[in-house]
């Protein structure tokens, strides 16, 4: 990681713009979004969904260097658990995003695994566990594309445990990480995710400390996660509630969380990641701001570059 030695390094994302899609009119447009970040302070990005920002690594390059940001990482889409064709599938689209990552300077692709019901009607689109088969097409499929990914693009495979998926609690995500091999896959820990599955971030840095390799850095609302336990809320309708919200009036506590990870003592992203969409163009920005400089006072050894 260029220049960022031993230093947790605060960078955002398109999702914190409510940009969930590749090209949706309720989303902030592209150029907005990435003369919003370096106007809120921040050096470093992830691409989002492929195709949001330009496709062409000459223009998004011009795009990027004239606003002085950089990218960490790709996002990509898998599921692995529904057998060995489903890595063709999984692959050319990734390829693409590995392609564009590799070219931008990144390091990084974050990989979220299929959910297990339907966003919008909520109705199971697939058991929600999955059998001793399904975690070998995983285990296997996410260390055969982390090889790939290291071995032609130079680019590290950060897993997102993700809500509504069949990795998202501790049980889940310790699961992975026993069974996959440490050089093709490590944990995008995702503070928001964990905490909304029952999970401990603080435990996952304690206990795997060599595989945390990624953070998405966000709250959870506890009052409104409560509702959504109660009444089996989709992910997209507990997005909807508010379940997500602004450091540091949420869980878990990110000043402890920062805490860990500077303490591990390695040069690390930590991308703010807060769900909005669909969102009022107007309203990301000043969140935006507010949450770099709250998480800059975070810790001794945290940045922006």
């Amino acid at each position: 990681m260029t220049d960022v030695e031993n230093k947790l390094i605060i960078g955002t994302a398109p999702d914190s713009w409510g940009v969930w899609f590749a090209d949706d009119p309720k989303q902030t447009p592209w150029e907005r979004f990435l003369d919003e970040v370096a106007e809120s302070g921040y050096k470093w990005i992830e691409l989002g969904p492929y195709g949001y920002l330009p496709n062409d690594p000459t223009r998004l390059a011009e795009e990027l260097k004239a606003r002085d940001l950089k990218v960490t990482a790709g996002t990509v889409f898998t599921a692995f658990h529904r057998g060995a064709a489903q890595y063709e599938e999984a692959w050319e689209p990734a390829r693409k995003v590995a392609e564009l990552t590799a070219a931008m300077g990144g390091e990084h692709i974050v990989v979220i695994p299929a959910m297990w019901r339907d966003d919008v009607t909520g109705e199971a689109v697939e058991n929600g566990e999955l059998s001793h088969e399904q975690w070998a097409d995983l285990f296997a499929g996410h260390n055969r594309m982390g090889k790939v990914l290291l071995e032609d693009f130079g680019l590290k495979q950060q897993f997102h445990s993700h809500a509504d998926s069949h990795v998202g609690g501790q049980k889940d995500i310790e699961t992975l990480l026993g069974a996959t091999d440490p050089q093709y896959l490590n944990l995008c820990l995702d503070t928001g995710h964990a905490e909304y599955c029952g999970a401990s971030s603080l435990d996952l840095i304690k206990n795997y400390p060599d595989r945390i390799g990624y953070l998405h850095l966000k709250q959870i609302n506890p009052e409104i996660l409560a509702e959504v336990n109660e009444k089996n809320m989709t992910w997209a309708a507990a997005n909807l509630a508010g379940v997500m919200t602004e450091p540091p009036n949420g869980l878990p506590d990110l000043r402890a969380v920062i805490e860990a990870v500077e303490g591990l003592n390695r040069p690390i992203f930590g991308i703010v990641e807060q769900d909005m969409y669909p969102v009022a163009f107007d309203v990301p920005m000043p969140i935006a701001k507010r949450t770099r400089n709250y998480l800059l006072s975070c810790g001794s050894r945290t940045r922006v570059q």
